[in-house]
């Protein structure tokens, strides 16, 4: 079928995008599987678009043939031919008037391509939705999930429940058509997420029957032992399904506190009935229950790992969040699983120095660690399980649209090219550079992002080890560190290794005690200088020690003070800070002693990841 140059000019106002800029190099992002150059120029403005069906080609993929006097389209399906489009439009873009001659075969390697917005925490109305999609499109991304429920505010229009979305910003019905229309044509699944049996203040704020016993107490999990909470359960998952066109649902079951089930008596009658011995069967009761009613709808559920505890239910799709090991075990299982591990794929974190930007709720992931990411390594048992993989961008720290496309752009762009080009012949530094053309272009669409041309990268520390009289030294503990921050063990002191700019590397972590470590140099040396590296993230309730006080001994018995530092940090300042407490002056002896003091409330962290001694 020979398709009128209007049919592209449709396209680029579709997609919102409409400039060109010459350039010699492919920059299409993400990376074609095959490109070959052919001989001779292709008449962009004037050269006439056939399009055919080809059985062959692998669902989504496609044949993208730009000649001298002709551009021919092939694909198996509509969002094959859909997805040569988008590249035809890039190669417009990037080109101008006319192209090189080339032959693109190309179709992705996963199925389920997303990217996840929280609009819980805080409100983004349709028309950001809507603009979001269209980026999310030129990149082949599509999967839209749609976290609409939390504890902080419940979004969607429920008929049933009038009260949840009362005097609170939220998306009509009318609103989630419009969504929709825009992202079938778009050709991306918008996957909606209702949140249980956690994460749920905001209904038992206006439905305490809901709660265990109707205890104020415990805000955020639903009672599990009350017909009352599937009732409701039902009820809305009805309207949502109702509404969402999407083969799946997302139901959460994410950090429930179980210790809440353990006290009810319902939940606890709930067990003995069904001859439960363990509290976490209760999640596996009510998630299972759900799938039954999800899938008597002609539906499917999506859940974050913690699913798996009790027992998976039998259709359900594991969203691997806590790292890898949940979905490599639902894989090994033969259940479907979508990797987003938090290492990787939460850009809620910092992408750049913590020091020069906006506040972010947790960690370090910058482009370069997004890009690196292998859903299915060879060596993971059921890697043909793997769907796909997922961003998921939540917004505590989020108030408004420029800053959340801030942290969207560019990092999406990597996960877009994660889940489709091959991961053969991956390179980072190649990457870059067509993640740094895209954002020209976004910015000249209205889209806001981070600075990638002027990114600090990592902490230089981290970078390289230094070199210090007490490198290899043992170092004994009359504290000890957390086994979940061990930072590398007892060596990790003295190894030489400072931590990144997230704490989550090389930091050791205390919780709610001091730091009290003695270094042996193995013999009396001289000694001008000390220093002990601690970091501060508010966020994840790290804080800066009060104080850090240097002793040094002969023989490990009787120490004598050198001096004390005084913190002066304000414990509330949410941005991560990072500081060498230090002593400098003229001594000798064999062990050093440094004592950091936790803040006299007495709450939270302090972390450490090198004491240096010169």
């Amino acid at each position: 079928m020979r398709l009128q140059s209007r049919f592209l000019t449709a396209l680029l106002v579709l997609l919102g995008l409409l400039s060109c800029s010459p350039r010699e190099q492919l920059m299409v992002i993400p990376r074609p599987a095959s490109v070959q150059m052919l001989r001779g120029r292709c008449d962009l403005n004037n050269a006439p678009v056939y399009e055919s069906k080809d059985a062959s080609i692998p669902p989504e993929g496609y044949l993208l043939e730009l000649g001298k006097n002709r551009i021919h389209i092939s694909s198996s399906d509509d969002a094959g031919a859909f997805y040569a489009r988008v590249t035809l439009y890039h190669i417009c873009r990037q080109y101008g008037a006319e192209a090189p001659a080339m032959r693109i075969v190309d179709s992705p390697r996963f199925s389920y391509r997303g990217a996840h917005i929280d609009v819980s925490r805080h409100f983004f109305d349709k028309d950001v939705i809507c603009k979001q999609l269209r980026m999310f499109a030129s990149l082949k991304l599509n999967r839209f999930h749609w976290h609409l429920t939390d504890g902080t505010g419940w979004r969607l229009q429920i008929d049933a429940y009038p009260e949840l979305t009362a005097g609170i910003p939220h998306y009509t019905k009318e609103d989630v058509r419009e969504v929709l229309s825009l992202a079938d044509s778009l050709h991306i699944t918008v996957i909606p997420e209702i949140e249980m049996f956690g994460h749920s203040e905001e209904v038992l704020a206006v439905y305490p029957e809901l709660r265990c016993g109707g205890n104020p107490e415990h805000p955020s999990e639903y009672c599990i032992g009350s017909e009352k909470t599937f009732e409701f359960l039902e009820t809305v998952l009805g309207e949502v399904i109702d509404l969402f066109p999407s083969e799946y649902i997302h139901i959460g079951g994410d950090e429930a506190n179980m210790a809440v089930w353990e006290a009810c008596p319902r939940c606890q009658a709930r067990m003995k009935a069904e001859g439960m011995a363990e509290v976490r069967q209760l999640q596996s009761y009510g998630i299972q229950r759900i799938e039954k009613f999800v899938n008597s709808r002609g539906r499917k559920i999506i859940g974050w790992d913690e699913i798996l505890e009790g027992g998976l239910a039998e259709n359900a799709v594991v969203m691997s969040w806590r790292g890898e090991e949940g979905g490599r075990k639902a894989a090994g299982m033969g259940h479907d699983v979508i990797m987003t591990p938090g290492s990787h794929c939460y850009i809620d974190a910092y992408q750049d120095a913590p020091y020069k930007e906006p506040t972010a709720f947790g960690g370090y992931v910058p482009l370069s660690k997004v890009y690196s990411y292998d859903p299915a390594p060879e060596d993971m048992p059921g890697r043909e399980h793997v769907l796909g993989a997922q961003t998921n961008l939540w917004t505590e720290q989020v108030p408004v649209p420029e800053h959340l496309e801030y942290m969207l752009y560019p990092r999406v762009f990597a996960i877009a090219e994660v889940d489709w080009s091959p991961a053969e012949g991956k390179d980072y530094s190649e990457f870059r550079q067509r993640a740094l053309f895209r954002l020209k272009q976004a910015h000249e669409d209205g889209y806001n992002s981070f600075d990638l041309e002027n990114e600090v990268g990592e902490r230089k520390e981290y970078l390289e080890p230094v070199q210090h009289v007490a490198v290899g030294c043992p170092v004994s503990y009359e504290t000890t560190y957390a086994d979940s921050y061990t930072g590398g063990g007892d060596s990790a002191l003295t190894d030489g290794l400072f931590g990144s700019w997230t704490f989550q590397s090389r930091w050791q972590g205390f919780l709610n005690k001091d730091v009290i470590v003695t270094i042996d140099l193995g013999e009396t040396k001289d000694i001008h200088e000390i220093k002990a590296d601690f970091t501060q993230w508010r966020t994840a309730w790290i804080c800066m020690p009060v104080e850090v006080s240097f002793e040094i001994s002969d023989d490990g018995v009787n120490f004598r003070q050198l001096g004390t530092e005084v913190g002066g940090f304000d414990l509330e300042d949410l941005r991560p800070m990072y500081h060498f407490f230090s002593w400098n002056g003229d001594a000798s002896g064999r062990y050093v002693k440094v004592l950091g003091r936790i803040n006299e409330r007495k709450w939270g962290w302090l972390f450490i990841d090198e004491i240096i001694v010169n």
